[in-house]
């Protein structure tokens, strides 16, 4: 999985329109999340489109997460935030500072306030996620 910083390098190079094609092209790379996973448990709520994020605990405890969206630039933006916690164990997941590392996005100035409104509930959701799993 390509890193935060790298992501952000190409990003930060790009303008408006390219940018948003950077977020779709993020979103395809997401693993497919099975249709039966796509429920009323799994789906985060307050975003403007739907955003469904699915949990998995590895053998080794670290948790890999599920992710999709019926909006191409949504599911770029899950992809983003998962790119920042995925595979990582619960404690060290809830000691990241997901909004932070996204900051240098500064997807506030480059997405409509619709797009951005359900990040910090989908960051909330996987934060949920790894203090169950802290135990």
């Amino acid at each position: 999985m390509t890193s935060l910083s790298d992501i952000h390098d190409e990003y930060d190079f790009l303008d408006g329109d390219d940018r948003y094609r950077l977020l779709i092209d993020l979103g395809k790379t997401l693993e497919p999340m099975p249709d039966a996973l796509k429920t009323d448990a799994t789906l985060v709520r307050g975003c403007s489109a739907s955003v469904w994020v699915y949990p998995t605990v590895r053998d080794d405890g670290r948790l890999h997460f599920l992710a999709d969206s019926n909006a191409a630039i949504t599911k770029g933006i899950i992809a983003l935030v998962l790119v920042s916690v995925q595979d990582a164990e619960p404690a060290a997941i809830l000691a990241t500072d997901v909004p932070a590392a996204l900051a240098p996005f500064d997807l506030s100035k480059q997405l409509s306030s619709n797009r951005t409104q359900g990040i910090p509930n989908m960051i909330a959701l996987i934060r949920e996620t790894a203090a169950r799993y802290a135990g």
